[in-house]
């Protein structure tokens, strides 16, 4: 073997115990905590802290001296507006009203949305992009102004609808009770969205999978049913627990049909509720304890949405192992 010369041995760099060494743990979780840190300082400020200072505020009350002329005072109440606020009548009625708008609009509208993306997703529809957009403008439309728009057609004596209804005889009243005005409203703004959703879980599914289901028999609605629906399964999940703590803060279309109807009470849904303690009645405290309250419950409904789902899932794949298995 010919030893190297010293110019080459020069040339050659010596290896530095440093850069073998690994790199430090620090350095390496450096990069994310950078990337990071915008998202949990903007997450610290417009979550945890209004909900730190909602629980803060509902721990306190405010009560004025004398006969009002005199100044208020601040008095730690404990779980004195939690407990008024159940002992309320009007805000459990907005939860009776909130839970009968669940029961009907979350399956009405997850029923049409699913419907229409497995028209859309079928070989029989034509100009395909043009009803995506057409079913997806309604959700486009700010809430606020389809909601004008609902109560314009739903008035007596300016509705065109209600008037055409009438000429056949009778007096139509839509508003007679707001649950099916409610509901028909949120149905129409979210059935769009939620296809757009669904539309896009259908478009993933190999291509394969449906051809063989061709070949060996399946029809078009046994097809929809049997395969395309499972295979969206975890879509369903999301969209539907998305829509439970959607329907949760039920405000806008109760809201603006409380301006015209006396049925809309102010305290129709617990968000309207908490909305009439704080700016109505300047009762903070009670507001607040409304509002923690409806957060729980919301936090509660998507837990048990989640593990019902999830436990429907796993026995849905063990099915299918078996079944393969065999």
């Amino acid at each position: 073997m010919t030893p190297a010369s010293p110019a080459a041995a020069r040339a050659l760099p010596a290896a530095s115990p440093r850069a073998a060494a690994p790199r430090p743990r620090r350095r390496r979780f450096a990069a994310p905590a950078v990337l990071l840190a915008p998202f949990f300082l903007l997450f610290t400020a417009v979550t945890l802290v209004p909900i730190g200072y909602a629980v803060h505020l509902s721990l306190y009350a405010e009560h004025r001296s004398g006969l009002g002329f005199g100044g208020s005072e601040t008095v730690f109440t404990g779980l004195g507006n939690y407990t008024r606020a159940l002992g309320d009548a009007a805000f459990r009625a907005g939860f009776s009203n909130l839970l009968q708008y669940c029961l009907l609009y979350i399956p009405l509208m997850m029923a049409l949305a699913l419907a229409l993306a497995l028209l859309l997703d079928s070989a029989l529809v034509r100009a395909r992009r043009f009803f995506q957009l057409a079913l997806f403008l309604p959700h486009a439309v700010p809430g606020t102004i389809a909601a004008l728009v609902w109560v314009y057609l739903y008035t007596p004596g300016i509705s065109p609808v209600i008037d055409a209804l009438n000429s056949f005889g009778g007096q139509t009243d839509l508003l007679g009770h707001p649950l099916p005005a409610v509901v028909n409203m949120a149905v129409w703004e979210w059935t769009g969205y939620n296809m757009v959703i669904f539309f896009a879980a259908l478009q993933a599914i190999p291509r394969e999978v449906l051809e063989a289901a061709v070949v060996d028999g399946a029809g078009p609605l046994r097809t929809a049913l049997s395969i395309k629906v499972p295979l969206i399964r975890s879509s369903l999940t999301v969209v539907g627990l998305f829509t439970v703590i959607g329907s949760l803060q039920l405000f806008t279309e109760p809201v603006i049909l409380h301006g015209t109807t006396p049925s809309v009470v102010s305290t129709w849904s617990p968000n309207m509720y908490a909305y009439t303690a704080a700016f109505e009645r300047h009762d903070y405290g009670l507001a607040a304890a409304s509002s923690v309250l409806l957060a729980l419950a919301a936090a509660a409904l998507s837990f048990v949405v989640t593990r019902a789902t999830r436990g429907r899932g796993r026995r849905t794949r063990s099915q299918h192992a078996t079944e393969a298995a065999a």
